[in-house]
């Protein structure tokens, strides 16, 4: 009994000094776990250490371009142009809805207009559908918001889709 107690210690131990808990890797906070930052590789805005798992950068050239470019990485479209940051603030289906405010805005859609997040712009719609790109979508409509460019779990736990 007494070397399973400390076993346990120690692993407990081992876990705090690398910055990671059991409850964050479970719940999807792994804003302080240095584990998962060596894994992921995500980073925010320069010198931020937040993990992102909602950014998607679709293409922004107007009505008038159908390349329909997204990615969870920055680029270029299809068309040439740079792409632009976006976070999800909902998944509907197939659909991301995304904030296109400044890059690094954590808001959320607003509650009193659903057509806008909280920053006051309007969300922008972006299918997903033959992107590449792996998305959560844990029913009709999912707010876990997670996004990817490799197969995984969501922060809800389910495995992340691709069609």
């Amino acid at each position: 009994m007494r070397v399973r107690i400390t076993i346990m210690a120690f692993g407990a131990l081992m876990m705090l000094a690398a910055g990671c808990c059991p409850y964050h890797h479970r719940h999807g906070d792994c804003s302080n776990c240095s584990v998962m930052k060596s894994q992921s590789g995500a980073m925010g805005q320069a010198g931020d250490q937040e993990i992102r798992h909602d950014v998607l950068y679709s293409c922004n050239c107007g009505s008038q371009c159908n390349c329909n470019s997204v990615s969870a990485k920055p680029g270029n479209c299809q068309c040439g142009k740079p792409m632009t940051w976006g976070h999800v603030v909902k998944m509907e289906g197939k659909e991301a809805l995304l904030c296109t405010c400044a890059e690094g805005c954590k808001c959320q859609k607003d509650a009193s207009d659903p057509s806008k997040c909280g920053c006051g712009k309007p969300l922008k719609r972006v299918n997903l559908e033959g992107s590449g790109v792996y998305f959560c979508n844990c029913g009709g409509s999912c707010t876990c918001n997670t996004v990817s460019d490799q197969a995984g779990n969501c922060s809800c736990g389910m495995p992340l889709k691709q069609q």
